[in-house]
C-alpha cells in the first residue's frame, strides 16, 4: 500500500539551488519548521546546517514526510544568489480553521509525541519483545503530532498496535479522566470512539499525562514494512480532518 505524495507549486521541488543557506522551511503535511540556526535534534543535525546541506536520509522528524514537501517560509537572501518561492506561499498553505491557527504551537505537540515514543520504546523493551502478537518488522513511531483546537492530535505506531492519540494541550488538565472509560469525540470527518488512558509511573517506565486513544489496528501483521505503517497513519490523519468524508454532510447533499 505505497502512496506517493504529490509535489506542489511553492515547494523547492527538490532543487537545492532555489534555496539560500538561511532558508527556514515548513513541512506542508504537519507544519513542522526546520530552522537552520537550530538544526534537528531528532536526526542529530547540528545548528548551522542549511536545509540544502541535510543528509540524504533526512526526512520530516514529525510525520516522516519527504523533503520536497517543504516550502520556504522565511529567507533573508543575504548572498542574493538564491531565489525563493515565498511569494507563492499564500495560496499553497493548507487551510486551517481559526481555532487551529490560534492554538497551534509546534513545539509542545512534537514534545508530547517524543515522550510517547520514549515511553512505548521502554514498554516494548521491557515487556513486549517476545510476545507472539509483535510484528518485528515495525518499531515505535509518533506520526503527525500537531495542535488541533487547543489539544494534541497524532498517531502512535508500535509493533503491536496503531492508535489515534488525542491528548491535552499545553496547560490543559485532563486528570479527571478515568482509565478505560469510552467517549465519542467529534472530528471534521465524523465521530470516533476513544478510550481514556491513564498510565502511572512504573519501574523504568515514565508516566504520561492522561490522554484518549482510538484503536486503528491491533495486531499489526498486515504491515510488512515501517514505511507502509507510516503512510497508512498519514492517510488516516488526512481523512480524520476531511469534512468531505463526514457521512452527515454527504447525506445532506
Amino acid at each position: 500500500m505505497k502512496t506517493s505524495l504529490p509535489r506542489f507549486e511553492g515547494s523547492y521541488l527538490g532543487d537545492s539551488t532555489r534555496l539560500s543557506p538561511d532558508a527556514v522551511m515548513e513541512c506542508r503535511i504537519c507544519w513542522f519548521v526546520y530552522d537552520p540556526t537550530k538544526g534537528c535534534d531528532v536526526w542529530q543535525i547540528p545548528p548551522g546546517t542549511a536545509f540544502a546541506d541535510l543528509p540524504d536520509f533526512w526526512r520530516c522528524p514529525v510525520c516522516d514526510g519527504p523533503r520536497d514537501q517543504f516550502m520556504v517560509i522565511h529567507s533573508d537572501h543575504a548572498d542574493g544568489s538564491a531565489s525563493s518561492p515565498t511569494s507563492e506561499k499564500v495560496d499553497e498553505v493548507p487551510s486551517k480553521s481559526v481555532s487551529q491557527i490560534e492554538s497551534f504551537s509546534p513545539s509542545y505537540p512534537i514534545q508530547f509525541g517524543h515522550k510517547l515514543e520514549e515511553t512505548f520504546r521502554e514498554i516494548y523493551s521491557a515487556r513486549m519483545r517476545d510476545i507472539p502478537l509483535i510484528n518485528k518488522a515495525l518499531s515505535v513511531r509518533a506520526v503527525g503530532f500537531r495542535s488541533y483546537e487547543g489539544h494534541v492530535l497524532g498517531i502512535l505506531i508500535t509493533p503491536w498496535f496503531m492508535n489515534i492519540i488525542f491528548a491535552p494541550g499545553e496547560g490543559e488538565d485532563w486528570s479527571e479522566l478515568v482509565s478505560g472509560t469510552k467517549e465519542w469525540v467529534p472530528f471534521p470527518s465524523g465521530e470516533y470512539e476513544f478510550m481514556a488512558v491513564c498510565r502511572v509511573e512504573e519501574v523504568g517506565i515514565q508516566a504520561l499525562p492522561p490522554y484518549r486513544a482510538c484503536s486503528l489496528f491491533s495486531p499489526m501483521f498486515e504491515f510488512s514494512t515501517m514505511e507502509q505503517a507510516i503512510e497508512t497513519a498519514q492517510e488516516v490523519l488526512r481523512a480524520l480532518l476531511d469534512p468531505a468524508l463526514n457521512p452527515n454532510m454527504q447525506a445532506s447533499r
